[in-house]
């Protein structure tokens, strides 16, 4: 990340407390492309801002998918949406683990989520995760790539999770899965711009 992080490192405490809370999206009508995480982090949480655990690989993939031109820091909202981006969670609730989830509670947020791609019109959703798309519309069949079915009206891709407890994938496997996304997107290569 270019930068220090404009707040102070969580202390134990700052996590306990973060248990449950929500983070804002960042959301903006007609978005090129909208993330979708599962839900927020205790880190995230506790700082307010989404992938800001200093172990989450999402900006790095970002940058080596081509979204972005560098390696965006998680406090760098504007750029983001400038970039045609938006973020947003299947569960608004914080956790330490995405296992802690219950299924209905990534059933409604499969609803909300289809509710926001009405509201917001992203062209496309990007979710980033198997098992929360999986159980959150009801698709146990589905697979990374592109989907068959739209969240909303929006086209749907389904991403590997760039947690760092996901150790399936590296930043370049995950740069590689993200870019396919991007290209097929029709956005341009923001490294090379």
């Amino acid at each position: 990340m270019p930068t220090d992080p404009p707040y102070a490192r969580p202390t134990a405490d700052d996590l306990a407390a973060a248990r449950g809370r929500e983070i804002e999206d960042w959301l903006w009508p007609d978005l090129d492309v909208l993330f979708c995480g599962i839900n927020p982090g205790l880190y995230s949480a506790a700082v307010g801002l989404p992938f800001a655990n200093p172990g989450t690989r999402f900006w790095k993939a970002m940058h080596e998918a081509g979204f972005t031109d560098r390696v965006l820091g998680p406090w760098e909202r504007d750029a983001f949406l400038d970039a045609g981006l938006g973020m947003t969670n299947v569960v608004r609730r914080a956790t330490a683990r995405a296992d802690e989830l219950t299924p209905e509670e990534i059933v409604a947020g499969g609803r909300r989520l289809v509710e926001t791609t009405e509201t917001y019109r992203p062209r496309w959703v990007a979710v980033l995760g198997l098992g929360a798309y999986r159980t959150a519309f009801a698709d146990r069949r589905a697979a990374t790539g592109p989907l068959e079915r739209r969240v909303g009206p929006a086209r749907a891709w389904l991403l590997p999770n760039p947690s760092g407890l996901n150790a399936h994938h590296t930043v370049a496997t995950l740069g590689a899965a993200y870019a396919e996304l991007r290209v097929a997107a029709g956005l341009p290569d923001r490294r090379r711009a």
